[in-house]
């Protein structure tokens, strides 16, 4: 009975070097048949199957599939092919598996082999198991475009397998190509149609007609994005409440979709768990946000510049801010002025009170958050808050701060971005007062903080009443901060760098227009124990001078340098493994 040949599809040698795959694809292919005459030759002994099947000549035996993780045994699956059964043993191979490393086979390149017969076995001997198993772990669009023209097999399986589309400009004509699509690839689970520079010499968009193609053929859909999708009105939306396996839904500049749409969407999609709504002017009563409170299964919630819904609007969720994990909230900052507030929505706002204690993801922008304002309210009921962003939201205090340090402990990341005090003339008389109280009560309280980010909008005008360097290092010096980005920030300069370098976390440090910090601060950063991550940009302190020390020394995985204009190109040689290097001078002007 001779034994036939067992393949390895790709490899990864632990502790292989990363760069290694920078061979000619000469060099490569041989490298491979040597591997693969290797294998066929000297590989382990093969069991008789003999006692399965009789006795049969000829036979050949060909592995068909495995699975395996380094330093574990790999299942096999042997082939008889006269009898067309499979048996299974277990053998100690190398760890040879699909990756991304260069120099071993990709999923392709053996596929396209096999299709030659240059692997020692033709295609139509691999089992559908296997088949499907290389498509799967392809992931690039191109590779699996490439890998469905090798054989009609693949093809199929292609078609079969394919769960992600995404589509636009390129979709002409539009209604023939979608149900094209929709009938080659049946099992599409995630579809992104994104129309972004659209113009009309590009054909027509797509309209109510094929949402209607989408949701007659596409049922295993669960999440759906329309980007300046400009020709998709109410009406298309309805043909989608029909999708009832929907999960997610995307709405980007959908300036023909108003609450009615929306409405109908959500009756007939009961499972919907995640809806984004930007830049959505027509919606604007709410009963869709009341209808998804009742059901209680909305986890993610965004609304971006949707000038008809208000932070009031929000308390019609009602009971279903006991499943909400995400919110995101943003106003037009044009739109947030003249918007008449009822006071006794603070009213509603506590009728919920116990209600916002799953939410784990909040992110607010272009807000008013003030005493006697719903806003304000939710940031210090928050018990499972993990992730905070506060973008250019005007009014906020140290009493909000403390008392969202104080019932989020569970805080694991902060994003801050203040506006300059000449940016709220609402608020003129009452001026921002974040001071470095907020900061000590984060450090006390907020164990678990490993990002920290802090940014101005205008680093000429900056807030006076604010953060100083001492806060920012206090923080820093109490918390496992991890992550530190700086913007704007006028006060840090060297001793804050001096600071840093002693800190026992801190591995990335990203720091923006922070004009004090010179190139003796910028010495010091070598000292910092477990820092791998250094981002510069538009510092004008800074100077070749300022990473001398860190060239040859190893200790920076990644160093990015855009917009400084005193650091040169040669000057960030050698400091790290990976650079980025931009220079632009035009900010400056």
């Amino acid at each position: 009975m001779s034994v036939g040949v067992t393949c390895a599809l790709r490899w990864d040698r632990a502790g292989s070097d990363a760069t290694a795959g920078t061979k000619d694809s000469g060099n490569r292919r041989k490298e491979d048949d040597d591997l693969m005459s290797k294998e066929s030759t000297g590989g382990s002994s093969l069991p008789d199957c003999s006692h399965a099947c009789g006795p049969c000549s000829p036979c050949r035996r060909v592995m068909v599939s495995f699975k395996c993780t380094i330093a574990e045994s790999c299942p096999i699956v042997y082939r008889c092919m006269c009898k067309g059964k499979y048996y299974h043993i277990n053998l100690w191979l190398q760890p040879y598996h699909f990756s991304t490393i260069h120099g071993g086979f990709t999923a392709s390149s053996l596929l396209l082999r096999a299709s030659s017969g240059t692997m020692g076995f033709l295609m139509e001997d691999l089992p559908e198991e296997l088949l499907v198993n290389i498509v799967r772990r392809i992931d690039q669009t191109a590779d699996r475009n490439s890998i469905s023209l090798v054989s009609k097999r693949l093809y199929a399986i292609d078609g079969e397998q394919r769960d992600f589309l995404r589509v636009g400009c390129g979709l002409h004509p539009a209604i023939e190509a979608l149900t094209s699509l929709c009938i080659r690839f049946p099992n599409i689970k995630k579809l992104e149609i994104v129309y972004s520079g659209w113009m009309s010499n590009l054909g027509k968009q797509l309209d109510n007609q094929g949402l209607f193609v989408l949701s007659s053929n596409c049922h295993s859909l669960t999440e759906l994005t329309l980007s300046f999708c400009s020709f998709i009105n109410d009406s298309g939306l309805a043909y989608l409440s029909s999708c009832r396996n929907l999960r997610s839904l995307k709405l980007n500049f959908a300036p023909a979709i108003s609450s009615n749409g929306i409405l109908s969407l959500v009756v007939g999609c009961k499972n919907l768990s995640a809806l984004h709504l930007i830049r959505c002017m027509k919606v604007s009563s709410v009963e869709w946000l009341e209808y998804l409170g009742k059901l209680g299964k909305l986890e993610d919630l965004s609304i971006k510049n949707c000038r008809a819904i208000s932070e009031h609007d929000l308390t019609k969720l009602g009971p279903g801010w006991n499943n909400l994990k995400r919110l995101e909230f943003e106003m037009d900052a044009y739109y947030r002025y003249p918007k008449i507030y009822d006071s006794s929505s603070v009213e509603k706002w506590l009728m919920h009170q116990g209600s916002y204690k799953n939410l784990r993801e909040l992110s607010l922008v272009n807000c008013i958050i003030a005493p006697g304002r719903g806003l304000s309210y939710l940031l210090g009921r928050c018990e499972a808050l993990e992730r905070l962003h506060l973008d250019m939201c005007i009014a906020v205090e140290d009493t909000d701060m403390i008392a969202l340090s104080q019932k989020s402990r569970n805080l694991t990341s902060m994003s801050i971005r203040l506006p300059s005090q000449f940016l709220a003339p609402v608020f003129l008389s009452s001026p921002l007062r974040l001071t470095d109280e907020s900061l000590k009560a984060l450090a006390i309280n907020c164990s678990m903080l490993e990002v920290f980010e802090l940014s101005f909008s205008d680093g000429e005008f900056p807030s006076f009443n604010c953060f100083s360097q001492s806060g920012i290092l206090a923080l820093v010096q109490t918390c496992p901060i991890r992550v530190l980005v700086l913007d704007s920030a006028c006060f840090f300069n060297d001793s804050g760098m001096e600071a840093l370098s002693s800190s026992p976390y801190l591995q990335t440090l990203k720091l923006i227009k922070c004009q004090e910090v010179t190139d003796k601060g910028m010495q010091l950063i070598q000292r910092c124990p477990l820092l791998t991550n250094l981002n510069l940009r538009k510092c004008l302190g800074v100077t070749d001078s300022g990473l001398k020390p860190l060239i040859g020394l190893r200790k920076l995985k990644y160093l990015k340098v855009e917009d400084c204009p005193q650091i040169s190109e040669k000057g960030v040689q050698g400091t790290a493994m990976f650079i980025s290097y931009k220079q632009e001078s035009s900010w400056l002007y």
